[in-house]
């Protein structure tokens, strides 16, 4: 794997945790680059997905008596189906780390962050291969 994919997967993993990061740009520099569309979906997907799982993880360690905010009440109500906008900046790290403390099923949850993400890493592909 060459290393602008290896750059979108680290930038993609971090983007999605609570730490700012902007995996779109690096995205985009590596389609540019020459990098293979279908392959920096995957892996810039693949980031995404595991930073989001990794703040459904601490979501999950957290306590379970807090006080709950608007991300709790939204997971609670749609379920995991809300994760298919994991994606969103802020907002979708809020969603990931309430479902892990609601402890939402993993596999529904994952499933959803990735089609999530994977919609918006392709659009993305797909607008910077008419550029």
């Amino acid at each position: 794997m060459d290393l602008s994919l290896w750059a979108t997967f680290v930038s993609a993993f971090v983007s999605a945790t609570l730490l700012p990061g902007n995996s779109e740009i690096v995205l985009a520099a590596a389609l540019k680059a020459g990098a293979a569309p279908g392959a920096a979906v995957a892996v810039a997907t693949l980031g995404n997905t595991l930073g989001g799982l990794t703040t459904y993880g601490i979501g999950r360690l957290l306590p379970s008596r807090m006080p709950e905010g608007k991300a709790i009440a939204r997971v609670r109500r749609y379920g995991a189906a809300i994760l298919l906008l994991s994606w969103v900046p802020i907002a979708g790290d809020a969603l990931c780390a309430a479902a892990g403390w609601l402890r939402l099923n993993w596999l529904g949850c994952t499933l959803a962050m990735a089609a999530g993400k994977a919609a918006r890493y392709a659009a993305l592909a797909h607008a910077v291969s008419l550029l």
